[in-house]
C-alpha cells in the first residue's frame, strides 16, 4: 500500500493530503529504474577490476606462457648467434686468409631486409613489439647462415686445388686439450711477469706440467731447435706459404734443426726455461715476417663453442707468463 503523504495549510490551519498525479509517478518511477540500472552497471565495472572471469583467467595465461616462450625463443636466437659470430670471424681471419680470398664484410653478412614493410601483419597484438623484434633477429640469422653457408662452399673448392697448403698451415694447438691446465694469457698487450712493465704479447701462453708433449701444429722444417736468453729452449718451424710458427721455454728438445715434420709429430716437453714465470708453452704464429693471433688457427681442435670460450678468455688483460 502506497505510503499517503500530507502538507500543513496555513490558511486552514489543518493538514492536507498531497495528491501526486499519474505523470508524476511514471516519472520518478522511470528515475528511480534509471538510478537502479546504473548502479548496477557501476558496480559491475568496479567489481570487474578485482575479479576475472573464467575465460579472463584462461586467456591471461595462454597469453604469459606465450611470452615465456618468445623469451626463451629470444635467448636461444642468441646463443645461435654467438656460434655463428665464431664460424663467421675462423671464416674471414682462417679460411679465407688461407686461400688469399677476400673476408665477407659484415654489412653483407648481417644486412637486414629492405623494401616492403614485412612485418606489418604482426602489428596491432599487445606484444607485437617483441614478436616483431625477435622475427627480425630471425631474419638476420638466417642470411647470415645462408652467407656462411656459401662461403664455405666457396672454401671446399679451394681446398680441393690446395691440400699441400692446408696441410703445412699452422691448424691444431701445439698441446693436446686434455694436457693443457688452462689458457694462461693471449695475444695483445700484457704485464710482463719479470720486467713488471706493459708489453706486447706476439703469442698465446699455455700452462701445463713441466714434460707435458709439443706438437708441430703443421707440416714443415726446423730451422732452428736451441737456447735463447729469453725463449730458453726454442724450436722455429717453417711451414711454407708465408708461415713460421714459435715453440718456447720448453724443458726438452726432440725435433733437429732442418729435420722435416708433420702436423702432430713431437717436438718438445713443456718447461720453464728461459724468462719465463712458471711451467708453460709460448706459442706463436707468424705470417709474412709478422706475428698474428694465433687463435684463428686451432680450427682443426675447436667446436665453435670451444673457440668462442678460448677467445673471450684471450681477450683478457692479465698478465702473461713471459
Amino acid at each position: 500500500m502506497a505510503k499517503v503523504k500530507y502538507y500543513y495549510d496555513p490558511e486552514t490551519l489543518s493538514y492536507q493530503q498531497i495528491e501526486v498525479r499519474k505523470r508524476d509517478k511514471f516519472k520518478n518511477t522511470v528515475i528511480g529504474l534509471i538510478g537502479v540500472v546504473l548502479v548496477a552497471v557501476l558496480g559491475f565495472v568496479v567489481l570487474s577490476q578485482f575479479f576475472e572471469s573464467p575465460s579472463e583467467k584462461a586467456t591471461n595465461r595462454e597469453l604469459e606462457n606465450s611470452n615465456l616462450h618468445i623469451e626463451l625463443l629470444g635467448k636461444r636466437i642468441e646463443e645461435l648467434t654467438s656460434v655463428v659470430e665464431g664460424l663467421e670471424q675462423r671464416d674471414n681471419y682462417i679460411y679465407r686468409t688461407y686461400f688469399e680470398a677476400n673476408p665477407i664484410p659484415d654489412e653483407q653478412r648481417k644486412s637486414g631486409f629492405g623494401g616492403i614493410n614485412r612485418y606489418k601483419n604482426l602489428e596491432g597484438f599487445n606484444n607485437s613489439g617483441m614478436i616483431t623484434d625477435l622475427t627480425k633477429d630471425l631474419d638476420v640469422l638466417s642470411k647470415r647462415v645462408v652467407v656462411q653457408s656459401k662461403s664455405l662452399d666457396e672454401i671446399v673448392d679451394l681446398a680441393k686445388k690446395k691440400e699441400k697448403m692446408l696441410a703445412s698451415i699452422p691448424a691444431i694447438k701445439p698441446i693436446k686439450n686434455e694436457d693443457e691446465t688452462r689458457m694462461a694469457s693471449g695475444f695483445g698487450m700484457r704485464l710482463h711477469p719479470i720486467l713488471k712493465s706493459w708489453r706486447m704479447h706476439n703469442g698465446m701462453d699455455f700452462t701445463a706440467p713441466t714434460g707435458t708433449p709439443i706438437y708441430a701444429s703443421g707440416n714443415g722444417q726446423i730451422t732452428r731447435a736451441n737456447r735463447s736468453a729469453t725463449f730458453g729452449k726454442v724450436v722455429y718451424i717453417e711451414h711454407g706459404y708465408g708461415y713460421k710458427t714459435v715453440y718456447a721455454h720448453m724443458s726438452k728438445i726432440v725435433a733437429k734443426k732442418g729435420q722435416k715434420v708433420k702436423r702432430g709429430d713431437l717436438i718438445g716437453y713443456v718447461g720453464n726455461t728461459g724468462r719465463s714465470a712458471a711451467p708453460h708453452l709460448h706459442y706463436e704464429v707468424h705470417k709474412n715476417g709478422r706475428p698474428i693471433n694465433p687463435i684463428y688457427y686451432y680450427y682443426g681442435d675447436l667446436s665453435p663453442e670451444e673457440f668462442i670460450a678460448m677467445q673471450k678468455a684471450s681477450q683478457e688483460l692479465r698478465q702473461s707468463f713471459d
